[in-house]
């Protein structure tokens, strides 16, 4: 590859690059957080059901559905449980 196009391919994904980021959801200690037991009974109390639960950075990420059946991708703050991305639903 010729070295003139190596900078704006470099440039191109660094861009890119925080598109593809978790949100930053919080800077609590881990100790501050919901435990996951509780946070995904959380999540079920405001009508989510979920197929996956994970940790994604500094927050809570579940895949699942919302109460009318539509697919969702959110992220939780786990200090507190408010949703702090959503996509789908």
């Amino acid at each position: 590859m010729k070295p003139a196009l190596i900078a704006p391919l470099l440039l191109a994904a660094a861009l890119s690059a925080p598109v593809f980021a978790s949100p930053q959801c919080n800077t609590a200690l881990r100790a501050q957080w919901l435990t996951e037991a509780a946070m995904k009974q959380q999540v079920l109390d405001q009508g989510y059901t979920f197929k996956v639960f994970q940790v994604t950075g500094n927050c809570y990420e579940i895949y699942g559905k919302d109460k009318a059946g539509k697919n969702v991708e959110i992220y939780f703050d786990p200090t507190d449980g408010r949703i702090v991305k959503k996509k789908g639903g």
